[in-house]
């Protein structure tokens, strides 16, 4: 009886055992499945396998990053919202970055915007160094960016062009409005995106008339529109060229990327007497890069778009590339970090003014996607938000204006007055105001203990990322002017041969035509320059250090070089000698060999500034003159290592 009793139990044990590896197998294959739909942007299906494994108590960080996300590249902020929310109390300790800056974007878009800072805080005290941390910083007070300028707008919704699926993307053409629509017609089922759960896009045209009156929508072109996405359209000016985006298809042929995701492409079509030729695809599209929303410049010579291809620093940027006079491209450029974040930036469109709006996440805004504005070509432009009630606390995007008549449109998916999820709006504004503004900086430089004119000074615009901007010396009465951008921040330095370098931060305010006073007293240096001294001890330079292993010049490094650089022109009898050391690791002869290679990177980058070869040369000592304990086989902190890595400046001649 014990012995049957005995082999029942183990049976059940077994049985249970092998239950249990089932539900562990199966729901292993589940997430596998809901992996690869999210992987082919699939996100309503995987969206629904991660919510039932979540129902089945597996909450791992992965599941809840990709259901948030799945509401988030849908503008669903509220749903979004609560994911990230449960990600960051769950998996605290492990979040990406990038998750407090979704999460803080869904709170903005539901307008709780001091729980929003609160999680930008985070995120700036783990990724400072980026630039939408950096934005955010500088411009806390984003929720009162008042509107562009003092414009203003008065919005209506178009009810006969919007449907209750996703109407975006408006272009004008003459009289005619051509716009993205996955409307459903009623004539035949479409075919849904598992995106979105919305029938695919096609293009429509909407004609204008008098008044603020538009005729009903009609589909664009039998041939253009295809059973796959087209959207976001432009025009040449004769009329003839016709640019829009579309899935990565022709007839009988779906591309894919490596891994099974198809992108977006944008293609080109030239009316003929028959009716509009077959899409061509431009020459930089790619099957493993999405390409979009590409908009003429005024002279019809740029085109401007929207793409994630390599060397793209967010998840998408707004690039530009050259229409040569055959009808060829050059090669495509990022409209660089001025414009671009690690955010979004998509949707640009380029007035007759030549003015750039955009779409972006990146820049401080209300929530969602926001437009700006800015000119495109100018370093000193600033970014400006366009305010409400352009701007919402939703996604905002695809904007277009008439410089001239001052009207235009843009796509929404926010509440008030929308029919669908994405719907096109109409505005008219009283005045459109040029997007630049500048700010005045000048300071006179002086002895500190004096007070005596320094009219020998020269003095030095750094921006935040240590570029040298602008360099000029002051005039008889030891004044010196700059102009600056409006909310950006700056180094300012003034440099004297016989006197220690100051410098100064600044900030210039969200206020046009200002003027900053700067005077900066300089303390004088005890003794003149001689021979064997070393300039980074008579200048008070802070340490220029080398990452381990490497010999380029650091951001850090180049701004404690331009002081050097600064005394050697204004002495140009002075000879200089650059040493550069390393520290103990790595074996002797490979440190010997990269302390030379830094020594002679230093040089080049100081001829490379303006200086004579034959004032400046460079030798190696590798690890044999250490400045601390730390030698072969003694264990030291990577701070104590970097000690070593240094350079020195050492007068030979003056």
């Amino acid at each position: 009886m014990y012995r049957i009793m005995g082999k029942l139990r183990f049976r059940i044990t077994l049985l249970s055992v092998i239950f249990s590896c089932a539900i562990g197998l199966s729901q292993q294959s589940k997430l596998e499945r809901a992996l690869r739909k999210y992987d082919k942007l699939a996100y309503i299906d995987a969206r629904e396998i991660f919510i039932a494994l979540v129902n089945k108590g597996q909450e791992s960080a992965e599941i809840l990053e990709k259901i948030g996300d799945s509401y988030y590249f849908n503008g669903k902020y509220g749903s979004a919202s609560k994911w990230y929310a449960k990600l960051v109390e769950n998996h605290k300790d492990s979040v990406q970055p990038e998750y407090y800056f979704k999460y803080a974007q869904s709170l903005r878009a539901l307008q709780e915007y001091d729980e929003a800072d609160k999680i930008m805080a985070t995120f700036n005290d783990i990724k400072g160094y980026d630039s939408r941390a950096k934005r955010f910083v500088e411009k806390p007070d984003y929720v009162d960016l008042g509107s562009y300028k003092e414009s203003k707008y008065k919005l209506q919704v178009i009810r006969i062009l919007n449907s209750r699926y996703s109407d975006f993307g408006p272009t004008v053409i003459d009289d005619k409005l051509i716009f993205a629509s996955s409307r459903d017609t009623g004539i035949v089922a479409k075919r849904i995106h598992k995106w979105n759960n919305q029938p695919f896009l096609n293009l429509y045209v909407s004609s204008i008339k008098g008044g603020g009156e538009y005729t009903r929508p009609v589909p664009f072109n039998d041939k253009l529109n295809s059973k796959f996405h087209e959207s976001t359209t432009t025009l040449s000016l004769d009329g003839q060229v016709l640019y829009f985006t579309r899935n990565n298809f022709t007839p009988g042929n779906f591309g894919k990327s490596k891994k099974g995701t198809n992108k977006l492409k944008i293609y080109r079509s030239t009316k003929r007497a028959g009716g509009w030729t077959d899409p061509e695809e431009l020459p930089f599209n790619s099957s493993e890069y999405s390409c979009a929303h590409p908009v003429l410049s005024p002279d019809q010579s740029k085109l401007y778009f929207s793409s994630d291809m390599e060397g793209t620093t967010g998840l998408s940027d707004i690039w530009v590339v050259d229409i040569l006079e055959d009808g060829k491209f050059g090669k495509p450029e990022n409209m660089g970090p001025r414009i671009n974040t690690e955010g979004r930036e998509t949707f640009p469109f380029i007035s007759k003014k030549g003015n750039l709006y955009f779409a972006s996440d990146g820049h401080p805004g209300l929530g969602g996607l926001d437009l700006f504005v800015t000119k495109p070509y100018d370093d000193k432009a600033i970014i400006h938000n366009l305010g409400e009630p352009i701007n919402s606390s939703k996604d905002d995007f695809g904007f277009t204006v008439d410089d001239n008549t001052l009207r235009g449109f843009l796509s929404s998916n926010r509440k008030t007055g929308a029919l669908g999820s994405d719907d096109i709006f109409g505005f008219v504004q009283e005045e459109l105001p040029e997007p630049t503004c500048d700010v005045a900086l000048t300071g006179v430089i002086t002895d500190k203990e004096t007070g005596e004119l320094l009219p020998e000074a020269i003095v030095q615009l750094y921006n935040e990322e240590n570029d040298l901007l602008e360099e000029v010396e002051v005039d008889e009465n030891a004044v010196y002017k700059f102009s600056l951008t409006c909310q950006e921040g700056y180094i300012v330095r003034a440099v004297e041969p016989r006197y220690f370098g100051e410098e100064r931060i600044v900030n210039a305010p969200n206020k046009d035509k200002v003027t900053l006073q700067e005077d900066m007293a300089l303390e004088r240096r005890l003794t003149e320059i001689q021979v064997g001294d070393d300039l980074a001890e008579l200048l008070n330079l802070s340490p220029i250090y080398f990452d381990y292993d490497k010999y380029n010049i650091r951001p850090d490094a180049a701004i404690e070089l331009a002081r050097v650089i600064s005394v050697m022109k204004r002495i140009p009898t002075l000879v200089i000698s650059a040493r550069s050391h390393t520290d103990s690791r790595g074996h002797d002869s490979y440190n010997l060999k990269l302390s030379d290679n830094r020594a002679k990177s230093t040089v080049e980058y100081i001829i490379s500034q303006g200086i004579e070869s034959s004032s400046i040369s460079g030798e190696g000592y590798g690890e044999t003159q250490l400045v601390n304990k730390c030698s072969n086989g003694v264990k030291c902190s990577d701070e104590e290592h970097q000690l070593n890595r240094r350079s020195e400046f050492i007068v030979l001649a003056k």
